[in-house]
């Protein structure tokens, strides 16, 4: 299903298959060879995505753009079932695999590797052929990498990285995130299928 949203309506190549129970909303560009199988979400909020040549977005698997944290998937990139690519940048040839989470602000180079379960953290880099293995934490610039029983280790490295400011802007209690959580998602209110 392609949604108009705030204005901006989705480009799919004519050669690209989106599955009629995909939802592709806002301003996302798929490319020639592109596949989005069933019940994957692209919600360009108020940002964009891109997704590129051969990339194939398994079922599933959710991609969210948001101003200042665009997507950026390239060409020949699998994107694993139940991933979760939140404002991240995806190099050619990466494997985002099955549970994977890319939070906003990360890079994933070429050709690297995110494993089942793997989580690629805030404002996190991930250099060109790098692995995060199965359940680990990548989180730093240049990105270390953490088991996650290392909890203490990963949130020294991670409470430098502003995730709170970086995800939801100058908003300090719960309140105040999901209030402005709640303003901002009411915008799909307006939405219309196209």
């Amino acid at each position: 299903m392609l949604i108009e949203h705030r204005s901006e309506q989705p480009a799919v190549h004519s050669d690209a298959y989106v599955a009629p129970t995909a939802v592709v909303s806002g301003n996302v560009t798929i490319a020639a060879g592109a596949r989005v199988l069933h019940g994957a979400v692209l919600s360009a909020e108020d940002g964009s995505i891109h997704i590129g040549v051969n990339t194939v977005i398994m079922e599933n698997a959710l991609v969210r753009g948001r101003s200042g944290h665009n997507v950026s998937i390239g060409d020949s990139v699998m994107v694993g079932p139940h991933a979760h690519v939140n404002g991240a940048a995806v190099g050619d040839e990466a494997f985002i695999a099955t549970g994977a989470s890319l939070f906003p602000g990360s890079v994933v180079g070429e050709g690297a590797e995110v494993r089942i379960n793997a989580v690629v953290q805030v404002n996190t880099t991930l250099a060109a052929g790098e692995v995060v293995p199965i359940g680990w934490v990548a989180v730093g610039n240049p990105a270390q990498l953490f088991s996650p029983d290392r909890h203490d280790e990963i949130w020294a490295v991670q409470s430098t990285l502003d995730f709170t400011g970086t995800v939801y802007g100058a908003a300090t209690s719960m309140r105040e995130i999901m209030k402005g959580q709640s303003d901002f998602y009411g915008a799909h209110r307006d939405d219309r299928e196209v």
